[in-house]
């Protein structure tokens, strides 16, 4: 039961800004989570903390110590990025349009609306209260789009929708001074910079950079400022009279103070789209502008030279930044869900990520758990790599919603189903496909699996209630099942025999016997539409879902119903926005709609049209956990009780779109293209997705199961944390008992203290200590209680250190000496034993690329040799 949330698959950007810390870790916002990209190690992960809307803005510290994450409503997080947790919380009064830490990271600016707002960043300290607000500035007559500091943090500049530019100075004067104001731009200013010298570190210049493509360049006009106790002449002198003694600093004409002159317009010559993001590198003096027909432009300023001029996609850019050495440049695009790090000097990607921009209907696990494929309503297949979170191929043969997706055994093809009429399947060495099941006649297939040995595919349909078979070899289509009165949503092959099990609204489960081709050999009636059916690993066990909210148990071999769960109270959670009634009065979507068995058997996890997981014991018919798969507000269907103050008389407050301005970026905006409200038949709660669960699969490892839901696949895995059994302990298990042991050199004795602790970082250090002559002694006193956790030490250490001739040593020995017991035990040891498999294979397939390479590499140094 020890899961938590690991990582958010399918989705690497949806929308905002993002941010690169350091050199090589990029941040995106994914709906209300973030995911951290390692670019160096190519490795993704989701940060472990969400928030209560989507997230829109984002800002790192210079450092690269802290995060400031703002959502939709206001709401934002003082994140800790080394620890990965959440420090401090604010609620600002509006939403944030722009946010941005101070060179040196002791102020955040923040606009809030038309306010601009400047706060102390907190630290490390517990505070009442740590934000603490330092200035308002409420200057702007219209939002703020962006921020830029100056490198002493002594000015701030602020692009704003009011088509201006303005250049603060950030402490209080005492006289209080406006600001300087840029003005000249036709529409808005998307963002403008601080140009400084290289060598004095002092700002001469600013470009400002508005949505219709033009880029103005400002250079002070007046003279340098005199330094200290040097007569002052000209203008220099006049606006130095003009500047009350309090504000100067060290002989110091304010910059907001001084004339700034426009002396040049550029323009982009994009027409007619639009300018959409921005950025600036002080130390290259160089811009990057993208635009919304997915153009991107790099200049070098201020000769407004282009360097590159390129497309990524068809649809808007909705942001685009540099890192920190300026060689990278960074696209996001929120509709199509891409993510690019491209290089801008060698014209090579470094990053290029796109999730799925619609739901994910499937998901599947390969049999060794080192992939994972998913389907989506974007006619798209994926296969990801779950270590790294990186997806590696997309099949986009498909032309209509992929419904199903499914591993073969061999774990190098995969199978996909389609409401276009066809099973595809894939070739994982090739990336190709290598064969097309199609019918006599069009069909959509919402079902699909296969038998173990991989030579028959089976398929449901939607449409005309039939069950097709093909024959994996030829393609040729071998039987057509018929006997169901309605969509057949369910398909799985038992695990030890040849028999296939079907569930359809019909409200009946059939066991087909498809090589005998006898037909149906077994019905369980049930008395309502069954959704779906699953398999127990052992084959001794059926599960059906139907449509009153129950689980019912079949034994498959006497036919008979073994026990049922009431799952209505379980799963119901969550009101839709057009509901009149609380979540728990409400009867829609209290049903599961996808089931997955444990790996060994012993608890089950059903998921539906809600926001919750259910985890069940089989055995005992008991709920045992609940996981809350979102509490993001800008999905439908996440609140549970009605707010009667957002109840009118033209009903919910929040289904009245009296919005006048466009919506941007992000998620909102994509499902308003997608479905728009003059279209008939658009969703009623304003094009927001509904949270659901469209699949659950548990790993084969047994240690990580995936869900697609409406944000994505979510990865819960096995928390590894501190848990020991007290029954098991006495005084004398202590840690210091095993050092002490260790010590003593009693090996044995010290790996038994440390088993019973369950702690595993005493446990790896009792394991290396063992003389590799004393294994199998060693090995032959561990009681079988230790068996699993020993075999997931050993799992976890092939994929981490380096002595794999010992750990292997170890696992042969073990198999040796516990041999009849694994056996008789394999079902409760199953996953400790695939996650082994799983360590095994990744090693084996590591050590033949190394080889590999070497032997290539000798063969040329010979033959290289020999020509010398």
């Amino acid at each position: 039961m020890n899961f938590r949330f690991q990582n958010l698959l399918g989705a690497p950007y949806r929308g905002g800004n993002v941010v690169v810390t350091g050199d090589s870790v990029l941040l995106s916002p994914v709906g209300n989570r973030v995911s951290s990209t390692d670019l160096l190690r190519s490795q993704t992960l989701t940060l472990p903390f969400d928030s209560s809307s989507n997230i829109s803005r984002l800002a790192a510290s210079p450092d690269s110590t802290f995060l400031l994450a703002v959502d939709d409503a206001g709401r934002a997080s003082f994140i800790n990025l080394r620890r990965r947790a959440v420090l401090h919380r604010i609620t600002f009064k509006s939403p944030a349009t722009a946010v941005s830490f101070s060179p040196d990271g002791a102020l955040i600016a923040v606009g809030v609306g038309k306010l601009i707002q400047i706060w102390r960043s907190p630290g490390f300290k517990k505070e009442f209260f740590s934000f603490e607000l330092e200035r308002t500035l409420p200057d702007c007559s219209a939002a703020v789009t962006s921020f830029d500091w100056t490198p002493d943090s002594e000015f701030l500049l602020a692009s704003s929708k009011d088509l201006s530019v303005r250049l603060f100075p950030v402490k209080r004067l005492k006289r209080s001074t406006k600001p300087f104001i840029f003005v000249g731009h036709r529409e808005p200013v998307v963002g403008a910079f601080f140009s400084t010298e290289k060598k004095t570190n002092r700002v001469f210049r600013v470009y400002s950079i508005s949505r219709d493509g033009a880029i103005f360049t400002w250079n002070l006009a007046d003279d340098p400022p005199p330094s200290p106790g040097t007569p002052e002449q000209g203008d220099s002198g006049k606006k130095r009279k003009d500047v009350e003694a309090g504000d100067i600093a060290e002989g110091e004409i304010p910059l907001n103070k001084r004339k700034w002159e426009l002396v040049k317009k550029d323009f982009f010559m994009q027409a007619p789209a639009r300018l959409t993001a921005c950025d600036y590198h002080r130390e290259l003096d160089m811009v990057v502008v993208a635009f919304s027909n997915g153009v991107f432009g790099l200049y070098q300023m201020p000769d407004f030279v282009c360097i590159h001029l390129l497309s990524i996609s068809r649809e808007k850019i909705t942001t685009a930044v540099f890192n920190k050495l300026g060689n990278w440049l960074t696209f996001g695009c929120a509709k199509l869900g891409q993510l690019l790090v491209w290089e801008w000097r060698s014209e090579s990607y470094i990053l290029k990520q796109q999730g799925h921009y619609f739901d994910v209907n499937c998901v599947s696990y390969s049999p060794d758990s080192q992939m994972l494929a998913t389907g989506a309503d974007d006619n798209k297949v994926k296969v990801w790599t779950v270590s790294s979170g990186f997806c590696f191929v997309t099949f986009s043969e498909h032309t209509n919603a992929v419904t199903a997706v499914h591993f073969m055994a061999n774990n190098h093809c995969l199978l996909s189903a389609s409401l276009d009429g066809t099973v595809r399947a894939w070739d994982l060495f090739r990336y190709r496909n290598f064969r097309t099941f199609t019918t006599p006649s069009p069909r959509q297939f919402v079902a699909l699996t296969s038998d173990h040995s991989g030579e028959v595919i089976c398929a449901g349909t939607l449409d005309s209630f039939e069950i097709f078979v093909w024959s994996m070899k030829t393609g040729r289509l071998l039987d057509i099942l018929s006997g169901h009165g309605g969509p057949v949503h369910g398909l799985v092959f038992a695990p030890t025999a040849a028999i296939l099990a079907s569930s359809s609204w019909d409200k009946t489960v059939r066991l087909w016997d498809v090589f005998e081709g006898k037909g149906a050999v077994e019905t369980f009636p049930h008395t309502h539409d069954v959704l779906t059916v699953v398999y127990r690993p052992d084959g001794k066990q059926i599960a059906s879902s139907t449509l009153n909210g129950q689980i019912h148990f079949w034994d498959p071999v006497d036919g008979i119903l073994m026990h049922t769960i009431e799952g209505r109270r379980d799963i119901a959670g969550g009101r839709l926005m057009t509901d009149r009634r609380s979540a728990a009065k409400s009867s829609s979507g209290k049903y599961f709609t996808t089931l997955c068995y444990s790996a060994d058997g012993s608890y089950i996890l059903a998921g539906g049209s809600s926001k919750y997981v259910c985890m069940y014991d089989v055995a005992e018919q008991v709920l045992l956990r609940r996981f809350q798969i979102t509490r993001n507000l800008s999905l439908d269907g996440v609140l549970d009780f009605l707010n009667s103050k957002k109840m009118t008389d033209a009903g919910p407050l929040d289904l009245i779109d009296d919005e006048n301005s466009d919506v941007e970026e992000g998620i909102d905006g994509q499902t308003r293209d997608t479905l728009g409200f003059d279209l008939p038949g658009a969703l009623p709660n304003r094009g927001r997705p509904v949270v659901r669960t469209k699949c659950l699969k548990i790993a084969p490892t047994g240690r990580s199961w995936a869900a697609a839901t409406t944000e994505g696949v979510l990865m819960y895995s096995i928390d590894d944390s501190f848990v020991f059994d007290p029954t098991d302990l006495d005084m004398d298990v202590t840690p210091e008992a095993v050092d002490v042991a260790l010590a003593d050199g009693q090996h044995k004795r010290a790996l038994l203290l440390s088993l019973r602790l369950n702690e595993d970082s005493l446990i790896k250090k009792c394991i290396f200590a063992v003389n590799p002559l004393d294994i199998p002694a060693v090995a032959l006193s561990i009681p079988f209680k230790y068996l699993q956790r020993l075999i997931e030490a050993f799992a976890d250490l092939l994929e981490s250190c380096p002595h794999v001739e010992f750990i292997l040593q170890w696992c042969q020995e073990l198999c040796k000496t516990h041999g009849h017991l694994i056996q008789q035990n394999c079902r409760s040891l199953l996953p400790a034993l695939r996650s082994l498999q799983k360590a095994i294979t990744n090693m084996h397939q590591d050590l033949t690329d190394i080889c590999s390479s070497n032997e290539y590499l000798l063969h040329y140094l010979c033959s290289a040799g020999t020509k010398i």
